[in-house]
């Protein structure tokens, strides 16, 4: 018999049935909640270290931002429609691509005779710094002079879910952490009635690899993603279900609360400590969240600025519940918007689709900022723009031309939250092809991100299975040209 006490412990946890889990392990509110009802502050400030992973944590060096707002283009928005005009690239229009540009690249469908493809749309030079932009993005004129456009990323991932994954988590493969898990878990959430980590979605249809792309991952539970829904409740089942009053509810959580506390004390298992937390917080979200959701309380000007209509699902009026999200101290905000894949063919036209995508975004990104600047709240949140990687310089023929997935050079840009204003960084080729100048890898990004956050990407660790794991792999690296 094996008696040391580290091996017994385990042993006994690996004992516990999975009804004896539940059992245990059941939601425990009780006096919590009608302690916070009586004295918040007073409740919060006892309970907070003790019972919430989710409290506030101290950063690694001093933060220059607080919250990130992650604006997703789901799908690979056209850098050569969008944000750089190739005068060389419409003159070789039809034209095979020098074949020095094509050594050693990967796509995801082009095969055989590839031609290069022209852009069609008409750009200008916007703003102070002199930004460039198509005509599909006339709101972002408006913030140009707020905005580093990042012109050289580069990822490892041509296809669609893997991309999605790798630029989200750091890794092509599910079952990583997430971004907004990683901060969430490095420094918690000063909001004591939402989620930390809040997703919302736009489009016709979910991002493709879903739920994995705000997952937790290996960390504890607690700090994965909370989809939000646009319309209606904004989680399903929060509410009460018919017969529940209150005082069944309060008499309940009285019941199982010691019963969980106990057992957490028992195991120190996280995942207990976890459900207490996201059971404690869907009781306060029961008030809480529906007055979020409830857009129409903004002014008219407001709303008017977004393009948000109450009641409606939209990305306008998700740039707007971010907005209100962060106010109220929620960490990181993450919009999916899709339909960005532009192959050609039906559904996925440069000439028509592409323009009713730019127009769907456009207004909404461009109001964030601004708002967000006007409320003087830009200052301390970090806003990202993009998609999993960009379009290809060549045209993919289907059955109108489009173009193909591209992963060695596209935009992303970035607003407030410490990167500076009104700032290009980063050169591509007069193809489009690759990047001439000041590279940025996803690792790059992810790094910055953190950076930004106070956080330094190779402390920022989780040990699972034996190894110190990290958003940023064993790569990764801060872009401080583009930092205040």
């Amino acid at each position: 018999m094996n008696h040391d006490p580290q091996i017994a412990h385990a042993a006994r946890q690996h004992l516990a049935t999975r009804r004896h889990f539940f059992q245990q392990c059941s939601v425990g509110l009780g006096s919590i909640a009608l302690a916070s009802m009586a004295n918040p502050s007073a409740s919060l400030a006892a309970n907070a270290p003790a019972t919430s992973p989710m409290a506030p944590k101290k950063p690694h060096h001093r933060a220059k931002a607080k919250n990130v707002i992650y604006l997703f283009m789901a799908g690979g928005p056209s850098q050569l429609e969008l944000f750089e005009d190739k005068p060389k690239l419409r003159e070789f229009d039809g034209k095979a691509p020098p074949a020095d540009f094509m050594e050693g690249r990967r796509f995801a469908f082009l095969k055989g005779d590839i031609k290069l493809l022209g852009g069609r749309r008409t750009f200008g030079r916007y703003g102070k710094s002199g930004a460039e932009l198509s005509d599909l993005l006339p709101y972002h004129r408006d913030i140009v002079d707020d905005i580093t456009f990042v012109r050289g990323v580069g990822t490892d991932v041509f296809n669609h879910g893997p991309a999605k994954i790798f630029m989200n988590t750091g890794s092509p493969q599910p079952g990583r952490p997430s971004m907004g898990s990683w901060v969430t878990y490095g420094i918690g959430s000063e909001s004591q009635n939402l989620p930390g980590f809040v997703v919302l979605q736009s489009g016709p249809r979910g991002p493709r690899a879903g739920a994995t792309l705000w997952s937790s991952g290996f960390i504890p539970t607690t700090y994965q993603g909370v989809p939000f829904r646009g319309v209606g409740d904004p989680i399903l089942n929060l509410a009460n279900p018919k017969g529940i009053d209150a005082n069944t509810q309060r008499d309940f959580f009285d019941v199982v609360g010691d019963l969980n506390r106990h057992r957490l004390d028992a195991t120190n298992d996280p995942e207990i400590a976890t459900r207490i937390a996201a059971y404690e917080m869907a009781y306060r979200m029961q008030s809480s969240a529906p007055e979020l959701m409830d857009i129409s309380k903004e002014s008219p000007e407001t709303l008017k600025r977004y393009g948000a209509e109450p009641g409606k699902a939209s990305f306008a009026n998700n740039c707007l519940l971010a907005r209100r999200l962060i106010e109220r101290g929620v960490r990181f905000v993450q919009l999916y918007h899709t339909n960005w894949d532009h192959h050609g063919g039906p559904g996925e036209t440069l000439e028509k689709d592409l323009v009713g995508t730019a127009k769907a975004v456009d207004q909404g990104s461009a109001a964030l900022v601004r708002d967000l600047k006007e409320r003087g709240l830009l200052e301390d949140t970090l806003v990202i723009w993009g998609g999993e990687f960009g379009r290809t310089p060549m045209g993919e023929p289907r059955a109108s031309t489009g173009r193909d997935h591209h992963i060695d050079a596209f935009t992303v840009w970035m607003a407030g939250g410490g990167v500076k204003p009104g700032f290009s960084f980063g050169k591509t080729d007069e193809l489009g092809f690759g990047v001439t100048e000041g590279k940025v890898h996803v690792h790059d990004l992810h790094a910055t991100i953190l950076h930004l956050l106070g956080l330094e990407h190779t402390k920022l660790t989780y040990r699972f299975q034996g190894r110190d794991f990290r958003l940023t792999d064993v790569h990764g690296k801060v872009i401080k040209e583009i930092l205040v």
